[in-house]
């Protein structure tokens, strides 16, 4: 029996994008994980040795863009949307339905939106994008990301901070922190 996209881990790594490097002892469960993976950067996702990244996890990367996870790593149904560069440090543990952009990927403006809208528009004739804001999210070592949190462009997370599910995060984090709430505040250490 051929392996199907909802074997667990079993699939043939070999049809990985090229630009994709994985540390030793990877677990990827499903494949489906890169269905939106567009990156053309000569690295355009690394994955340090020992990371799991279950199923349901799903790595949206622009074409522009890198994507780099540390050793030890566990994401459990993360989305990443990622237009210029997220990075999370070793051991980090990402809950379910946890979204890390790096952009709104949409003007905030109406009228730069709508212009957005139109030239994105299935059987429009396509017109350029409006530019959108990116600024990289860095994650650094130890931390916990719980079930729904939302980690948004130009975040950084300190060494062992723990957000809280369903918190948003709009800028730093200390190192050590207990973060709750939208938006993210501090809740103890």
């Amino acid at each position: 029996m051929g392996v199907t996209e909802h074997s667990t881990g079993t699939w043939d790594y070999a049809t990985l994008p090229g630009n994709v490097v994985l540390g030793e002892g990877c677990f990827i469960e499903r494949s489906a994980s890169f269905d939106r993976f567009r990156s053309e950067r000569d690295v355009g996702l690394s994955l340090g040795d020992g990371t799991t990244v279950y199923a349901w996890t799903a790595f949206n990367v622009e074409p522009g863009a890198v994507l780099e996870v540390g050793r030890d790593a566990v994401l459990v149904g993360a989305v990443f949307m990622c237009a210029e560069r997220i990075v999370l440090g070793d051991r980090v543990q990402v809950g379910y339905h946890v979204t890390i952009a790096d952009s709104d990927f949409h003007p905030r403006d109406a009228e730069a939106r709508r212009a957005d809208s139109v030239a994105i528009a299935p059987g429009l004739p396509r017109a350029r994008r409006p530019r959108v804001p990116t600024a990289p999210v860095v994650i650094e070592d130890d931390v916990q990301i719980g079930i729904g949190a939302i980690v948004l462009k130009g975040s950084r997370i300190g060494r062992g901070a723990r957000i809280g599910a369903g918190c948003v995060v709009a800028g730093e984090v200390p190192a050590g922190a207990l973060v709750e709430g939208n938006p993210a505040r501090v809740v103890g250490q």
